[in-house]
């Protein structure tokens, strides 16, 4: 699971949790890949993301790798942050720990690099008296 995909989890569909954001990750086993640099992304996903929780995840696992803890001012022309963000993000790759809702505690796992968000029927927030699903 990269980092990317971590910045946009969330455990707020659980009961008794309304944020669930960002989820605590625990690595087990951690593996760094190589994965070809594109400014253009990188510049283009740093307003998308939420960066303070990027660099806490990284600083949980260790992988901060030079990146600072803030969004530096010219970051779209700055290659070496953005060639450390592009590294966090994309090429830091959690193969297997868990993920756990901030709130609740309950962990879901990650497997060969998958994290298994699903949650049991009686877990789920009530949505309009519903719970979500199509009976």
């Amino acid at each position: 699971m990269k980092l990317l995909t971590h910045n946009v989890l969330s455990s707020k569909c659980l009961k008794g949790v309304s944020v669930g954001y960002p989820l605590r990750l625990n690595a087990t086993d951690i593996k760094v890949v190589d994965v070809d640099y594109n400014s253009e992304f990188v510049s283009r996903m740093i307003p998308k993301i939420n960066y303070s929780a990027l660099y806490d995840a990284a600083q949980s696992i260790g992988h901060l790798n030079g990146l600072p803890d803030a969004v530096v001012d010219d970051f779209e022309s700055n290659e070496d942050f953005l060639k450390a963000v592009h590294h966090v993000l994309l090429e830091v790759d959690i193969v297997s720990g868990d993920l756990e809702c901030p709130e609740s505690g309950r962990k879901f796992p990650i497997t060969r690099g998958i994290p298994n968000m699903l949650v049991n029927e009686n877990e789920v927030n009530e949505i309009n008296g519903s719970n979500g699903y199509n009976n």
